[in-house]
């Protein structure tokens, strides 16, 4: 607790001028807190709860009024405050219920942290519609399963390392999940082969998503068309994998390194950029940081990099600054590492570049296996070399028990660079 609240502190020092006034602890309030942010007002929640008189008078509110300060997870750098007004968030909501067909017959279950937007969203959406909402103290998978069962959860959101648990839980077979319709997943590349296995062991249709805090998120979905419905269940899947098409009220380009928007030939690789009424107007008290971010347009630069194919899809190579350029040659990490989920024993890998004195750089890979498999570097090197070109296979492997995440459980390179740093 005392290292959260260290953390909410120097997130508050930041942002000291936003008119906070407060700060409500759902449990017991660190003593930390208090020397670091004294001038604030605190409140336990049962007292204040209990103390609370049954009065509302609704705020006036303007639509470009802030509603919400989230900060980001830091994967590329130091978190910065983003501002979504109320004008981005309830456009998300519509446009969210318009896309996925949420009704007031729906249940959502919040298995994701709520304190990111991949679930918080649908505290708005499906609130919107009267839907009902399903929670649990944590996640483990008995838990989340268990919540869908009794619950009847019909949609919910899991980052790709909770769909792994849950997939192979032991006790999956005994649990009833015959009421959901859809899980949606982002934050990581997908393989056609996890689709299957996930579509198979919850008996509904899977999402892949794509978005960032600064787009309220989503900025695409890989829902099908009637036209791509149509193609055999197998076609299907490697849509289903793919980034997906836009987010409604979306407005997206695809540039490639001259700024203009590359062919849709799903090979010639450019940067997302996207403008709409879901996207933020900046960075709290960063005037430099939003200046960046957006160009003269008013399009923000996704930092992603990624392909654009003849159906409107999207599908993400890599990001900019995840890109490993080796002997003059372009490495996309994402590429290595759906090689690498390829092998029986590896559950979850990511690839990185450090630095070379010949090549400039060279590719890296850490690897957690699964419960009961082996594999050594020179095993995972063979299997690069049967589908990759030469300079793309790792040079070097790390074998660790988990891939470090951020608090949102997107897996971050940045440690495992800073590792190897300290190792060299």
């Amino acid at each position: 607790a005392a290292g959260f609240a260290d953390l909410v502190a120097r997130t508050l020092a930041q942002a000291e001028r936003a008119a906070l006034r407060g700060v409500l602890w759902l449990d017991e309030r660190p003593a930390v807190f208090a020397a670091r942010s004294p001038s604030l007002a605190e409140h336990l929640y049962p007292d204040f709860r209990d103390a609370a008189e049954p009065r509302f008078e609704p705020a006036r509110v303007a639509a470009t009024d802030v509603a919400h300060l989230y900060y980001t997870s830091g994967t590329t750098g130091r978190p910065k405050g983003v501002m979504l007004t109320h004008g981005n968030v309830t456009t998300h909501a519509l446009a969210a219920i318009a896309e996925l067909g949420i009704a007031s017959t729906d249940t959502w279950g919040h298995f994701a942290p709520l304190f990111h937007l991949a679930d918080a969203w649908a505290t708005f959406a499906f609130t919107q519609v009267g839907a009902r909402h399903v929670l649990v103290p944590r996640f483990e998978p008995e838990l989340a399963l268990a919540a869908i069962a009794s619950s009847r959860v019909t949609i919910t959101n899991l980052v790709p390392a909770m769909l792994n648990l849950m997939v192979r839980h032991p006790r999956l077979a005994e649990h009833d999940l015959s009421s959901m319709r859809a899980i949606l997943s982002g934050g990581a590349p997908i393989a056609p082969e996890v689709v299957r296995a996930v579509s198979a062991a919850f008996g509904c249709e899977y999402v892949q998503t794509y978005g960032m805090t600064e787009t309220s998120p989503y900025l695409t979905l890989s829902l099908l068309s009637p036209k791509l419905r149509a193609l055999p269940p197998d076609e299907q899947l490697a849509w289903r994998a793919k980034t997906g098409r836009p987010f409604l009220t979306v407005e997206l380009e695809v540039r490639g390194e001259n700024g203009a928007p590359v062919p849709p030939d799903g090979t010639s690789v450019g940067e997302i950029c996207v403008r709409g009424p879901t996207v933020t107007p900046g960075y709290w008290r960063d005037e430099e940081a939003t200046r960046a971010a957006f160009d003269e347009r008013g399009f923000l630069r996704t930092g992603d990099l990624a392909v654009l194919d003849a159906e409107g899809f999207v599908n993400i190579v890599d990001r900019k600054k995840d890109m490993i350029i080796t002997g003059g040659e372009k490495v996309f990490s994402t590429e290595v590492e759906h090689v690498l989920y390829a092998h029986a024993a590896v559950l979850e890998a990511a690839v990185y570049g450090v630095p070379d004195a010949t090549w400039g750089e060279r590719v890296c890979a850490a690897v957690a296996l699964r419960d009961g498999r082996n594999a050594s570097a020179d095993e995972l090197i063979a299997h690069c070399r049967r589908e990759l070109a030469g300079y793309k296979v790792p040079r070097e492997f790390r074998f660790v028990d988990a891939l470090p995440r951020t608090g949102s459980g997107k897996i971050t390179k940045q440690p495992l660079r800073d590792a190897h740093a300290a190792r060299s």
